[in-house]
Formats: C-alpha cells, sequence, structure tokens
C-alpha cells in the first residue's frame, strides 16, 4: 500500500512542481508587467471662449430634444420616419451590435471554457503483433468534463483585450447617436429648404398671375389703340420671366422632395405649403456655452475618445504578450472498460496538465504587433485633436453666421420695402403719363427679385440654427446617460 501511495506521490510532483514554478514566473513577472509604462492622452489646448459668441441665448443645445427645437408636425414626422427607416443609420445600429457581440466574445476568453465529454473506443490488434499469437481486441468508455487550455490571465492581456473591445463597443454607440444626430439636422434642413421653395414657387405664381392679368389690359388697349405694340411686348417679357421662374422652382421643388424621400427612407406626403417659415423657426436662441462642453457634447468627438482608449488597450495586450503565457489544462470523470462501471467510484480518473510557455524567438511578430498598434495609437490621438478642432470650428462657423445672416434679412426686408413702394410709385408715374413703361419694368423686376431674396435671406437663418443646433450635439446628453445605463450592462 504504501508503495502504491509512492508512486501516486511521484506522478503528482512533477504536475505539482510545473504549477509552482509557473506561479513563482507570474509573480516575478508581474512586477514587471505593473511597473510598464502608462499611455496618457496628451491634454488639448482649448480655447476659453468661441471666437463670435455673439447673441448667446438662454437654451442648451444639449438638455433640448429634436421635438422640442423642431415643432412642426409634419417636420416631426419627417424626422421620425427618416430615424425609423433610413439605411444609413440601420448600417450604423447593425455595426453597434457588431461590437457588442465582439466585446462578449471578448469577456467569454477571460472565462473557461468547459466542455462535457463521452466516448467509446474499440480496439483489435493482429495476433502478429502479440508475442502469445493471440488477437487483441478492448473496448472502452469514457466520460467527463474538461477545461481545455485555458489561459490564466496573469499580466492583464486578455483584460486589456476586453477593455479594447468595450471601448470600440461604446465608440460604436457613440457613433450610431452622431449618425442620428446628423440625419436630424440635415432632415430638417432639406425640410426648410423644400418650405423655402413653397414659398418662392408661390410668390412666383402670384406675379404670373398679376403679369397675365396686365398682358390682358394691355392687348385690348393695343386693339382700341390707347397703347403701343412695344409696352405689350414689355409686359409680354414680364410674363415669360415670370413662366421661367415658376417652371425652374417647380422642378427644383420637385428635386428636394426626392432628397427628403431619400432621407426617409420610404414614400413622404409633401404637399405645397407656403407660408409656413416663421412656424419652423426653432423657439430661442441656443446658449453655447463653453468650449469645453463640446468634449461631454458631440458624439464624435465622445467616439473619437473611445477609440482613443481602446488603442491604449491594445498597446498594453500588445505589450503582456512579451511576457510567458500560463495555460491549464484538466479533465475529470470515469474510464472504465465496462459501461456499467463507468461512473462507479473504481473508475474515476483525472488529468490535471498546467503549462508555461515562454516566448523565445517568433521572428519579430511581437515586436512588430506592438510597434503596429503604437502607430495606430498616434493615428487615434490625431483623429481625435482633429475631431475636437472641427468641432471648435462648426460652432464658430454657426455662431459668426447667426449674426451676419440675422442681418442680412433685416437688410432684405427693407429691400423689400423700398422696392415694393418704387413699383408703387412707377406706377402712378406710368398712368399719369410723366414716365416711361420701361421704368414700371425695371421696378416689377427688381420687387419680385427682392421678394425672393427675402425668403432666401429666412432660409439661411434657419438652416443657420440647424446647423448651431448639430454642432453644439443637441439633444446628445440625455442619449449620453441611456447610453452609460446600457453599457453598465456590458461585461
Amino acid at each position: 500500500m504504501t508503495s502504491g501511495i509512492r508512486k501516486k506521490l511521484n506522478c503528482i510532483r512533477p504536475l505539482a512542481r510545473v504549477s509552482i514554478l509557473a506561479a513563482q514566473v507570474a509573480v516575478l513577472l508581474t512586477g514587471c508587467a505593473l511597473n510598464s509604462p502608462t499611455e496618457e492622452i496628451s491634454p488639448l489646448a482649448i480655447a476659453p471662449a468661441y471666437a463670435n459668441p455673439r447673441q448667446d441665448g438662454s437654451i442648451d443645445a444639449a438638455t433640448l430634444d429634436w421635438r422640442d427645437y423642431f415643432s412642426d408636425p409634419q417636420l416631426q414626422a419627417v424626422i421620425a420616419q427618416a430615424l425609423k427607416n433610413n439605411p444609413d443609420l440601420r448600417i450604423a445600429a447593425a455595426r453597434v451590435e457588431q461590437a457588442r457581440a465582439a466585446s462578449g466574445i471578448q469577456h467569454a476568453a477571460r472565462l473557461p471554457s468547459v466542455t462535457g465529454q463521452l466516448g467509446e473506443s474499440r480496439v483489435h490488434l493482429p495476433a502478429g503483433i502479440d508475442p502469445l499469437g493471440v488477437p487483441i481486441q478492448a473496448t472502452g468508455y469514457s466520460a467527463g468534463l474538461g477545461v481545455a487550455s485555458w489561459e490564466i490571465d496573469f499580466w492583464g492581456r486578455i483584460a486589456d483585450l476586453q477593455n479594447a473591445a468595450v471601448e470600440t463597443y461604446l465608440s460604436s454607440g457613440e457613433a450610431e447617436r452622431g449618425a442620428k444626430l446628423s440625419l436630424i439636422g440635415q432632415v430638417a434642413n432639406n425640410y426648410i429648404a423644400l418650405c423655402e421653395l413653397d414659398d418662392r414657387l408661390a410668390l412666383a405664381r402670384e406675379s404670373l398671375q398679376s403679369r397675365a392679368e396686365s398682358l390682358r389690359i394691355y392687348s385690348r388697349r393695343v386693339d382700341v389703340g390707347s397703347s403701343s405694340r412695344l409696352q405689350l411686348t414689355q409686359v409680354e417679357t414680364l410674363l415669360t420671366q415670370a413662366q421661367t421662374l415658376v417652371t425652374q422652382l417647380a422642378q427644383a421643388r420637385e428635386a428636394q422632395a426626392q432628397v427628403l424621400t431619400l432621407l426617409a427612407g420610404s414614400a413622404l406626403e409633401l404637399p405645397e405649403n407656403p407660408g409656413l417659415m416663421d412656424v419652423h423657426a426653432p423657439i430661442g436662441e441656443l446658449r453655447a456655452g463653453l468650449p469645453s462642453d463640446l468634449l461631454t457634447r458631440r458624439p464624435d468627438i465622445i467616439a473619437a475618445e473611445h477609440q482613443l482608449k481602446a488603442a491604449h488597450a491594445n498597446i498594453a495586450a500588445a505589450r503582456a504578450a512579451f511576457f510567458p503565457g500560463i495555460t491549464l489544462t484538466a479533465v475529470a470523470g470515469g474510464a472504465s472498460a465496462d459501461l456499467s462501471n463507468l461512473f462507479s467510484s473504481a473508475s474515476k480518473a483525472w488529468i490535471f496538465a498546467p503549462s508555461i510557455a515562454l516566448p523565445l524567438f517568433d521572428g519579430g511578430r511581437r515586436d512588430n504587433n506592438l510597434a503596429l498598434n503604437r502607430a495606430r495609437r498616434d493615428e487615434a490621438v490625431a483623429n481625435y485633436q482633429k475631431t475636437v478642432q472641427a468641432a471648435f470650428r462648426d460652432v464658430n462657423d454657426a455662431l459668426s453666421a447667426r449674426y451676419w445672416l440675422a442681418l442680412q434679412a433685416t437688410i432684405a426686408e427693407n429691400a423689400l420695402n423700398v422696392q415694393s413702394e418704387r413699383a408703387r410709385l412707377s406706377l402712378l408715374r406710368f398712368d399719369s403719363g410723366s414716365a416711361a413703361f420701361l421704368e414700371v419694368l425695371d421696378a416689377q423686376r427688381d420687387l419680385l427679385n427682392a421678394q425672393q431674396q427675402l425668403v432666401m435671406a429666412h432660409r439661411a437663418v434657419l438652416s443657420n440654427r440647424i446647423a448651431l443646433y448639430t454642432a453644439l450635439g443637441g439633444g446628445s446628453l440625455a442619449n449620453m446617460i441611456q447610453a452609460s445605463a446600457s453599457a453598465s450592462t456590458i461585461h
């Protein structure tokens, strides 16, 4: 009995020595891993204020939902339909799910993979290979649970890879929110453009109707000899100009409606509805806040930051690959030549096989992998800085344009008032015989142009407000809170 125990101990001692050696090497090298240089994000030079914060309002874009900012019911319906059916958003959502699944796969790599095994084996050996000249035939059964090549994460390599996967997932989520914010801005801007064309088309048709009536009147005057043929051709010229403008605007409106249909991802009912430009105007003026606020508002900046963190985690994982890999293989179960005795206590069997692999030479694969991840980190740093700079420029441009576009709209209103008075006076002068009809012709042509310019100026003001809303990351704060709640469920 004593000799049997000694044999078992002799079998176990080599395994124990390997386990103890692996643990000792792990403890020794853990200090090296923990003392490895950490990657720091370079601080950004952020200006304390925007270059041109004129007319800074009282509404915070980050806390303002798009339904509160774009209050027109038809515009809300178009935006909601686009958020539901736009193909680009479906692509972004699929990428988020891909990143979530990849994060789950990487998390599973930290846990042992346990498999159940049940097998039967039959062996037949010919009599020629047996010294006694007797053929051998045997049957065996086995059953058990096994852990195959589970890597013990002493150096945090697998944990770093999981962190990189989680950061990539969070980045894809922010990219999806950024795509939604961009889509909202595109739909709103194109809808305002459609409203502009409706207003311009209504003005052009009104002018066309007026000039058609003028042509009828002057045709009668020519017939009775009270007007010249030259005056009639001048009225015809005004009519053809109005007809040309109407056809051009009608074509542009159809094309604009198709743009909205493409963004919405499905068919839309977009009847002409002029006179709604003021209704579509956002309520109040947005507050730009501080430039540093963009770092927590803009989805593209947050996504770039997550990508930078993922790059740092990949560098740490690449550095950990230089340390020994410790794996564990174990199987516990039963083996028996008789199926009925497979699960008896006498048939118990187990295998415990820890191993340590010390990398010695791989042709520079690990060195190049580390260099590759560092280069990707440098790219992520540059992309993060570029994203922040572009965000600041977007806000500065929108703030600067807000003042000048409002001033242009005021000037356009004054110009329209002047042209309206000029057209009225020129017609009175012509009726009294103190002015040629050419003066009336020029005044009416300039009046129509002033009407068109005022509508375009109003549209530019509204487009600027939409641009400022998206540049400030409008509504992204509420989405970010929801994202944080969902991210907390990720392992």
